[in-house]
Formats: structure tokens, sequence, C-alpha cells
């Protein structure tokens, strides 16, 4: 379960008059003009140089100067390409040599990160244009190193293209099958789980594919109803119901079994790989390396607790371990974005000893250094020394050996861009407080970062590999303008100690005109789940991002707004998240409920007057919190709630849950169902019909309980929206739901 809710389109809300100042308006919130502008889809060029960016209108692929941003060149121009005729595209793939790159039309999404798309193969030097494939869309295609061969998926199996042969396509595997095998690609639960959509890579030198094959036959299906709704309108389904049917292995059920396979181009022989892996194992990954004939293969044991990297001969098929990491409880899903390849190196982030630090290992499996330090720093809002928490690796410069990354080195609010030198010495490149992001150029002589705080909108600028500015691309002064004119509520920052002597770190939207004579409603926000964090120093905060706009919109009317991050949130290292483990729920419920005991106590809030709401994992933390045994909420809003983990997903519930044989008091004991009969405060629950990530059916069992419980509730149900409820008027009608139930049980 992800926290990136797809928040495609703006809500929609009536504002109560202000006495003060400008006030948001239906209008103004859904048409965008609060939007941060900021820089997106940067591919960093082989030069060194130069990045790429696609135009705003999808007509362009700009290249443009590291040193200073202006345009340095166009490398596509649909106007001037010749061959075929598109009008614009939604995305492109360089090829490694730059000579020619795939364009991306005709986009379709299937789950969070898979799509199917129509691709072109464009000629940069003669602007000529020429579709990849007649056969179909097309699914994850890359480039060979040479730049020569496309590989791609189509219903399940791979085929090749030789661009130096007329773009002659072949197959490659011919038993994909629907709700069976699968290659090329993950399956439903690996996509959402592991974040990736593509599982097949090129040998160094061109010559063997590899892949990861899925056979899912042995999973059990789920299916959910679709009707013919609105917006989109499936005519299809007008006379009567159809449904969406595919694999969803739930705790403890069978997942699919995966394999790894080459194919020789040349001699069209397919071998399969002889990688040590449990029969109920994951491979997470498969990456290139610049190494003839080998392929980094990483495994996973079913509990998650131990990671395996494997070099794989794709001829000989041979496997030899690499690296081998095994922590407490589990590894964190980010530490295989985090993990990198390079010519001579592996880099890896791991827990082994409490908080996510850098391992750079040879190739010969040697660890070379760590960074596990970065000196004693000040701890923003928590006592004591902040320790190191890497959040990203951006890459190895292999000449200098410097190595540079992001981490949390000053507490869980603040992310900065570092430096570390051959020599152990680690110098910070963004001081200046707040949240950090880079990209880096391929020399790591330059870098694009991206910095806000939670008063500012992002300032993108381009820096030295030293951290000195060298221009501001984007500085969003026309939005900060723009907001200065309106009723904004301040923003602050704070902690307080729970009576089991945890110290929580939160945030709080106070209205503008506030009187600290009066008392106020309170509607807190949380997401709570593991590894995840709300509370940060940045703009994009709350319910809608933005500078958290909704939270403001809120204050407009009379609310405090108030968001803490519980036990198992992340940026505080491994004892902070993991101590939920085998009981996801239990302590995370009790924080929040501490938070509105001790928001009680203040003398500006009104205890009786307190409410709760989250989306997904925040939906069932305040499900658990409203029914916790504490009666300390007057209202609470449930989103896309899961209402007991044996309905969700294997691979992200027993991550933090082991299987319910495991541990059956964890998934029977803690859970909203099992306390239906203790919920308290007037509860509005919202779900989309079509959600394939939380199913309907965890708020369908939920209500059945509070029924049979003789528990009053409102409900509201979405045709045909999944996980993240959008289409048409459909996200204007939530967040009208949501914001008229915060108005109708808390204001007087």
């Amino acid at each position: 379960m992800k926290r990136q809710i797809l928040l495609l389109l703006a809500l929609a809300l009536t504002a109560a008059p202000s006495t003060a100042g400008e006030t948001f308006t239906v209008k103004s919130i859904t048409s965008g003009q609060f939007s941060a502008k900021t820089i997106r889809g940067v591919v960093p060029l082989a030069d060194g140089q130069r990045y790429s960016q696609l135009s705003a209108d999808g007509t362009q692929v700009v290249a443009y100067s590291f040193r200073d941003g202006k345009p340095a060149g166009v490398l596509f121009d649909a106007k001037a390409a010749h061959g075929a005729t598109l009008e614009s595209i939604d995305g492109y793939i360089m090829a490694p040599d730059e000579k020619t790159m795939l364009v991306q039309t005709q986009t379709r999404y299937i789950y969070r990160r898979s799509f199917t798309a129509e691709f072109y193969i464009y000629d940069i030097a003669n602007k000529k244009l020429a579709r990849l494939s007649a056969g179909g869309p097309q699914q994850a295609p890359v480039f060979s190193p040479d730049g020569r061969q496309v590989a791609f998926v189509r219903d399940n199996n791979i085929f090749l293209v030789k661009l130096m042969y007329g773009n002659a396509e072949s197959q490659v595997t011919t038993d994909g099958r629907r709700n069976a095998i699968i290659n090329g690609i993950p399956d439903w639960v690996n996509e959402e789980e592991f974040s990736f959509n593509s599982a097949i890579v090129f040998s160094a030198d061109s010559k063997m594919l590899c892949w990861t094959k899925y056979d899912e036959t042995a999973v059990k299906e789920y299916s959910f109803p679709l009707f013919k709704g609105l917006k989109p309108e499936r005519n299809d389904h007008a006379a009567y119901p159809g449904a969406y049917t595919y694999k969803y292995p739930v705790p403890g059920e069978v997942n699919a079994r995966v394999s790894v396979w080459s194919y020789d181009i040349k001699s069209h022989q397919t071998r399969q790989l002889q990688v040590p892996l449990p029969d109920d194992g994951y491979i997470p990954r498969i990456k290139a390396t610049t190494l003839p004939d080998q392929v980094a293969v990483f495994t996973m044991n079913r509990h998650q607790d131990e990671m395996n990297i494997y070099l794989a001969n794709a001829r000989s098929t041979v496997a030899q371990l690499l690296v081998s990491d095994k922590v407490d409880k589990y590894i964190q899903e980010n530490v295989l974005a985090q993990t990198i390849i390079t010519p001579q190196h592996l880099i890896l982030t791991s827990e082994r000893d409490g908080f996510n630090h850098i391992y750079l290992y040879k190739l010969s499996g040697q660890l070379e250094r760590s960074i596990t330090s970065v000196g004693k720093q000040r701890n923003h809002y928590l006592p004591g020394d902040a320790p190191l928490v890497v959040t990203d690796v951006y890459g190895l410069d292999e000449a200098s050996g410097d190595l540079f990354f992001a981490a949390k080195a000053e507490g869980p609010t603040e992310t900065k861009v570092y430096v570390s030198h051959k020599n152990g010495k680690t110098d910070c490149l963004t001081p200046r407080d707040g949240t950090n992001i880079a990209v880096f150029s391929t020399s790591f002589k330059y870098f694009i970062n991206v910095w806000s705080d939670i008063d500012t909108p992002p300032v993108t600028t381009l820096c030295q590999n030293n951290g000195k500015l060298l221009t501001t691309l984007i500085d969003n002064k026309e939005l900060a303008d723009k907001l200065a004119a309106y009723d904004l509520p301040t923003k602050e920052f704070f902690t307080f100690t729970t009576t089991e002597n945890v110290t929580l770190v939160g945030y709080m939207l106070k209205p503008k005109n506030f009187d600290a004579t009066k008392r106020y409603p309170v509607v807190m926000y949380q997401y709570g789940g593991p590894g995840a964090q709300e509370v940060l120093n940045t703009w994009n905060i709350g319910a809608m991002r933005s500078g958290g706009i909704y939270e403001e919109f809120l204050a407009q009317q009379g609310f405090i707004v108030v968001c803490v991050d519980n036990r198992g949130t992340g940026g505080r290292g491994a004892a902070f998240e993991k101590c939920t483990y085998l009981r996801l729920g239990e302590l995370e419920a009790r924080d929040q409920v501490e938070t509105a005991l001790w928001l009680g106590q203040q003398p500006y809030v009104d205890k009786d007057r307190i409410a709760i709401w989250g989306w997904s994992y925040g939906g069932w933390n305040t499900l658990m919190s409203m029914s916790e045994g504490r009666e300390v909420f007057r209202a609470g809003v449930a989103v896309a709630p899961p209402t007991c983990w044996r309905y969700y997903d294997s691979i992200y519930t027993e991550r933090y849950m082991r299987t319910p044989n495991e541990n059956p008091s964890g998934y029977d004991e803690v859970n909203p169902i099992a306390r239906a009969s203790k919920l308290h405060g007037d509860l509005l629950l919202c779900h989309g019909m079509a959600d394939d990530n939380v199913h309907f059916r965890n708020s369908v069992e939920y209500t059945e309980a509070l029924v049979q419980a003789d528990k009053d509730f409102k409900e509201n149900f979405y045709t045909n929206r999944n996980h993240s409820i959008f289409g048409g008027n459909t996200r204007n009608h939530l967040f009208r739901q949501i914001t008229n139930h915060f108005i109708n049980t808390l204001h007087p």
C-alpha cells in the first residue's frame, strides 16, 4: 500500500466568507491556479553537460545546458518529423547511444505503474519517425546497450525488434497467457509492493536477453463488479454489469512462482538461470550490468528479512552470490530503488545497524566503505543529536570516488543533499533547512535541486557538484505573491510526549484570525503507515499537497488542522518504525488517541470537537483510532480503508505481519472489524467500488460488522472508481462530503 494516492483532480469546495483577505472558492481551487511550477521528466544526457525534457505541450523533446539551463538543441519535434505523423507524445526513452529514441503515444494505464502504449522509433539525425510494431500496443520497451535492438512485452510475451534490419520483429516467448504466465513484466502484487513495472534487461554485449517469468497459474483470482457508470461511460455494461478478474494473492496464500530466463539472440536458445531461490521466494529486481554476459538478480525470502544479489551468467546460467543482507524484522522496499550497480561497484543501503545507511561494495563483493554518519547534527524538534537516515542515492563518480546521496541528518522533517568523499569526509551541498530533491548530470559535475519548506513553494536551481548556485530555473514567486493575498493560516511544527513517554512530531494550522482565548474544533489528518511520513518541512504536505491547500481551506472554515506522525512512520530509524511489527494499527491508533488527548488539554482546543480522517492506511488508522477504547473523537472519515489484513495482498501484509498461520492474533485481534462494537463518533466511510488495491470488500465487511454491532454510520461508495477515487465530478463530490461531515459534526 503506497502513500502515493493519485490526486489527479483538484477538489471543489464551497468556502465560507472570511472577515479579512481573500478566501478559497470552488473556482479558485479547481482551476489549478495554486499549483506550483516544477521541473519534470528530466533525463540527464550522456555528455554530462546537458539534460532533456518533454515540452509542456508534448510536441518537442528539448536539450538544456546543465551549466545555465538554457536550450541547447531540439532532439525531437513532432512538426518536423517525417514518415509517421504524430501531433504530440506522452513520453520518450533515449537510446544508450542517443542516436535514436522511442516516443510514447496512446498511453493506457493498467495499474499504478504499468501501462500500454504505441511506441515509435525516432532517428534524431534524419528526423525519421516509424512505428516500433504494428502488432498492437507495447509494454515496458527497453533498448539494447548498443542501441540497435528494442525488446518489449505484448500480451505477456516478449518480442524483439532489430532496428538495423528494417525494424524486423521476432517473438521470443510464446507461453504468455493472461492470469497464468507473465514474461518480462511483474504481476499485480509485485508491481504494487516492489514498485517496478519492467523485468527485462539485455546483457552488456547486447547478445543476450534476460527476464523474470511469473507463473501465477496457482494464484487465486479476485473479481470486482463493473457497471455502466459515467465519465467514462461503459456501454458494454449497459444491460448487465460486468466484472474485472485478476490474480491477487492474500496473506498466507500461494504467490506467483518466479524464475529467471535468458535468450541467445543469435542462436535463439532459451535457458533458465540457476539462481538460488526458495519455492515461495521473490525476485524483486533484475538489473543490467556492464559485465559481458552478467546480469544482477535480486532475491528475497517470503519473510522479506533477507536479500541476496547474484551475478548470473546469461550463457552458462551459473549464478554467483555478490552480496547478502539480512536485517531484523524486514527490509524496506525503498532499498531496491536505492541499490545502484556501476561499472566497478555496487551501492547498497541497509538498516543492518538500525538506520538506513550506505554500503559501497566492489563487484567482487568486498565492502570498500560505508557512510553511516555526517557528524553530530542538531535534531529539529527532537532531543539529542540526529542520526543519519539515507532517503535516496544519486550515484558514484568512479573517477573521484565521490558518492552523492540525500539523507535526513537533522531529524525526520529535513532532507538535504550530501557528498561522501573517498577519504571519508562528507559535505552538505544544500544547507538550507527544508526538503531537497536532486537530479545529477551523468558526469556528476552538476545537479538540479528542487528545494521547498512548509511555507515556501518549490524553488528549482542549477548547482555545481560542490553546491555552488549557478542559476535559478523556477522560483514560483508568482504563486507566493498570489497566496500572500489570501487569508492563510499559520503553520507551525510542534512536539509532545505521550503518556507512554514517546515523543511525537506534528504540524498545526491555525485560522488566520486565531484567538487564543477561544476554543476551536480540530480536524486531525494522518496516514501513519510503515515508513511513511506526513510531517515534513516541505511544500508537499497535506491531503492535496500544494502547500496544504485543503488544510488551509479547513482552517478558513474555523478548524484547527493537525497532523502527527505516529510510531511506525519513517525518518527516525528501525526501532521507531518497526515497533508496530506483527500488530499493525495498535500502537499507531494509540498515538493518534494520545494526540487528541494532548490537544484537548490545550486552552484553545474544544476537547469535545475533535475529528480524525485519512485515506488508505490513513483510513485504517482512522477506524482503529475511533475504536481504540478511549472515546476522544467526535467524528471521523475513512477513505478506501483496509479493515482486516486478511483481505490485503501477501507481499505488503506479510512484510509487517508474517502470515496468518504464524501470527493469528495479530490478524484477528487488531483490526477495525474486531473493534466494531467500540466505534465511537460519527463515521463517514468512502470507497471506490473498482479499487484493485484495497478492495471494496474491506468496507463491505466492515459495514456488516457495524450493522450487527448496532452502530450508526454514513457511507459513500463510488461506481467504477479505483483507489484514487477520481473521474468526472467524483473528486469534487468526495471532498465536499468530507468537508460537510466535519462542518455538520464539529460546528455548533
